[in-house]
């Protein structure tokens, strides 16, 4: 109710009692001016006023009520009316049960006359409520049947539920996620991102994609096993239909027997907080967020991708949560560690060999970082000045899988030498 209507004959009587008890003890000076209040606010005649509190205050009950004002015809009119609009409610009904009339009229629907056009038009919502409520809304409402309930994926159902502790110290579960990079255009086929996040060292690997079917998947995957050197124990991706359909589940099967293999909740993006994080301040940050869809900006990404995991994973120090600290009965307050990169963090582990991780120190002891940085810089514009065609060009997909030449340069893998080429 807006506070600029009219009071109603209820809200009038309340105004009145209330008065009521300072008018009674009032000199007649005093009334007079009461009485002019009085009239100013509820409107009613000053003879009202002064019988209502000279008498009784309280509406008096109906000692006969009153008789039908609308026939059988006008419910039955309302009733069909209804049924055509799906049964909606009185307030939404009301307004065009004279326009629904004329119109069933006009297709021999519904028989009207003048006088039920008017008594349609004058009806109140209140009225209406009551010549409906016998209808049978939930078995007549097409809204409201219960239609088979869509299919189950019992598949996927098939693996658990849950969120990796951010507090875990043991390197090799992995949040997994898809990157699309089709801006607003999500029609045929285009490039997307892979992306594999260690929860607990904070280690990425990323590999482009052309499309996303199970042969692409399988060797962006293949990609990353070989270049990652942590032993993967737990991947945790979310309910795509690329990560979770029968082909690439056995691919991982006969990979990594012992995989443990997770998913996210529906619809909650949190589950997947790290590796979601880092697709923005990765992917999106470096790439963007424009449409990707031939062979030459597939290939221009990858080596963007090869010189930004060494990036990452070598050089950029990384945060991670301790603990949760209570600092009163609601909030809590994050507490972090002393930013490290994702490969001292690993070497602190003692998961790899003394060997492997001199090698991999060795690696990065190597790197010019200014010409890296320069480098990505470079690619970075070089993969933006490719135009895409206004009409899209068919790409073969075995064209996109990764061949012997297409290999990175440095694989960081567990074998006995680092193959360089």
């Amino acid at each position: 109710m807006s506070e600029q209507d009219e009071m109603t004959i209820d809200e009038k009587r309340k105004y009145l009692h209330k008065m009521w008890g300072r008018y009674r003890d009032a000199t007649k000076q005093e009334k007079s001016l009461m009485l002019d209040d009085m009239e100013h606010v509820t409107g009613l005649n000053r003879k009202s006023i002064i019988r209502i509190l000279n008498g009784r205050l309280s509406r008096k009950k109906r000692t006969k009520d009153r008789g039908p004002s609308y026939g059988i015809e006008v419910r039955n009119a309302a009733v069909k009316i209804s049924e055509a609009l799906d049964h909606p409610c009185a307030e939404r009904l009301q307004p065009s049960l004279v326009f629904m009339a004329n119109h069933m009229k006009r297709h021999s629907q519904l028989y009207v006359d003048e006088d039920m056009l008017r008594r349609l038009e004058i009806i109140s919502i209140s009225t209406l409520k009551r010549l409906l409520s016998n209808t049978n809304k939930s078995t007549e409402k097409i809204s409201r049947k219960r239609f088979p309930k869509r299919k189950r994926n019992t598949f996927k159902e098939s693996f658990p539920m849950r969120k990796i502790p951010y507090d875990t110290p043991e390197p090799g579960h992995f949040e997994v996620d898809l990157v699309l990079h089709c801006d607003e255009d999500s029609s045929g086929e285009y490039i997307h991102t892979i992306q594999m996040t260690d929860v607990a060292m904070g280690w990425c690997e990323i590999q482009a994609v052309f499309g996303r079917s199970y042969r692409v998947m399988q060797d962006g995957f293949e990609s990353i096993l070989e270049n990652t050197p942590i032993t993967v124990i737990e991947i945790h991706p979310d309910n795509g239909s690329e990560f979770f359909n029968q082909h690439l589940l056995r691919f991982w099967k006969n990979k990594i027997p012992e995989l443990f293999i997770t998913r996210s909740r529906p619809y909650h993006k949190n589950d997947n907080r790290f590796v979601e994080e880092n697709n923005s301040s990765l992917v999106r940050a470096y790439i963007g967020h424009g449409r990707l869809d031939t062979l030459p900006q597939l290939l221009i990404l990858r080596e963007i991708y090869q010189d930004l995991v060494c990036y990452h994973n070598f050089f950029l120090p990384v945060m991670k949560t301790i603990q949760k600290v209570q600092t009163d009965e609601i909030h809590y307050r994050r507490v972090f560690d002393r930013a490290r990169p994702p490969l001292v963090r690993l070497a602190e582990t003692g998961i790899l060999s003394e060997a492997h991780v001199e090698r991999l120190f060795n690696l990065r002891d190597q790197v010019d970082i200014l010409a890296l940085r320069e480098r990505l810089e470079t690619n970075i514009n070089n993969l933006w000045s490719v135009r895409t065609p206004k009409t899209p060009i068919p790409v073969n997909i075995y064209e996109t899988l990764r061949k012997e030449q297409d290999k990175p340069l440095v694989t960081l893998s567990f074998e006995p030498t680092i193959p360089v080429r």
